[in-house]
């Protein structure tokens, strides 16, 4: 097992982050957005990503002790973090921002944290509503927690195709 303390306050890469884990310990996926953070928890066996909730953005600080309540509440032991990328993988300045979230986060707390590609999450989320006939408002109070999950599914299919490839 990986030295829990040698990720403080630097980001990992996804694959180490099983590793960082105390056994029992579930992921936090997150959809960073400007107005909301989108929040989505993984099973203990780290499976199975579902939405969780929805944190409407105002500072920092009042943003990171919600969200530090939540990993505390719900048995959180590392953190995937959607990055939003453009399309051709180069990092704009969302992406810019998203690290530098990350940064000062894990200066509160080192938690285990890894970036995961967002690219088109949001999308594949809204397409998916607007395939179920869901409402604007009902995509409205929807997207966001889906985008997590969206993600940190993504986050936990590798990490099981990692496993299985051995």
């Amino acid at each position: 097992m990986a030295d829990p303390l040698s990720h403080a306050a630097r980001p990992v890469d996804l694959l180490e982050l099983p590793g960082l884990l105390p056994p029992g310990l579930r992921l936090l996926g997150l959809d960073l957005g400007t107005k909301t953070i989108g929040l989505a928890l993984s099973d203990a066996g780290l499976a199975i990503a579902s939405p969780l909730e929805v944190i409407r953005r105002s500072k920092f600080g009042a943003d990171a002790e919600a969200l530090l309540a939540l990993v505390d509440r719900h048995g959180v032991g590392g953190l995937v973090l959607g990055l939003p990328l453009n399309m051709d993988g180069s990092a704009g300045p969302r992406a810019q921002a998203t690290r530098a979230f990350a940064r000062n986060l894990l200066a509160l707390r080192p938690l285990p944290l890894a970036f995961w590609d967002e690219r088109l999450s949001t999308a594949a989320v809204t397409r998916t509503l607007l395939e179920a006939d869901a409402s604007r408002r009902r995509r409205g109070e929807l997207v966001d927690k889906l985008a997590a999950a969206y993600i940190l599914q993504g986050a936990l299919d590798r990490l099981a195709h990692a496993r299985a490839a051995g």
